[in-house]
């Protein structure tokens, strides 16, 4: 099969130029991903026009379908999101819902579209909720046909209640470049498996 390729969707509430942690993360993760010859990109979702709604194309101006297309031809989705109140943010939870239109899509031999690609998760925040956000992507996701590589997310929090962001760190924590690292490598293993080897129709 051809390498994998990567898509981040970027799920910051900051625009760029703007500095953003879940923006870092998505790169250093990128640049795991690529020591295993998966090339890749961030996105910024906010940086566009996304209109609320369950449909591939909501019209007037929406601009989901140039990601869809982005999604679709990507073999490993990472969404990168803040923690905001415990909680990923609005523009991740607007992603899931642009995705639900994806249900109800099949590919030549009856199978839902979204089989045979790998989904991960990267969060971070100054506050908890890392695990309760991932479960939440990742059900989700998994529900879209996605499939989840073991350890497939990594997060950092900083301490409860005191400023700071990861944008602010020197340096990357031992602990998450090494998640970053397992992460990029079991998404790439499994990418390459279901490249080879397509989950059956129904």
């Amino acid at each position: 099969m051809t390498a994998p390729t990567a898509l981040v969707l970027v799920c910051t509430l900051k625009p760029s130029p703007a500095p953003s942690s879940s923006d870092l993360i998505a790169r250093q993760v990128l640049a795991e991903l690529d020591k295993h010859g998966v090339s890749g990109r961030a996105i910024r979702v906010v940086d566009h026009d996304i209109a609320p709604g369950v449909q591939q194309d909501m019209g007037d101006g929406d601009e989901w379908p140039t990601l869809r297309r982005a999604v679709l031809d990507a073999d490993i989705l990472v969404i990168s999101t803040p923690t905001w109140l415990g909680q990923m943010s609005s523009v991740a939870k607007r992603v899931l819902e642009r995705l639900d239109a994806e249900l109800s899509e099949t590919d030549e031999d009856g199978r839902p579209i979204l089989f045979d690609k790998v989904a991960t998760a990267a969060v971070v925040g100054n506050e908890d909720g890392a695990h309760a956000i991932v479960a939440n992507l990742f059900q989700a996701l998994n529900d879209l046909g996605f499939s989840v590589p073991a350890q497939g997310c990594t997060y950092w929090n900083g301490e409860a209640m005191t400023p700071g962001d990861y944008n602010d760190l020197d340096q990357i924590p031992d602990a998450v470049a090494a998640t970053n690292a397992t992460m990029a490598a079991n998404a790439a293993h499994l990418a390459r498996v279901l490249g080879e080897q397509r989950y059956p129709a129904s």
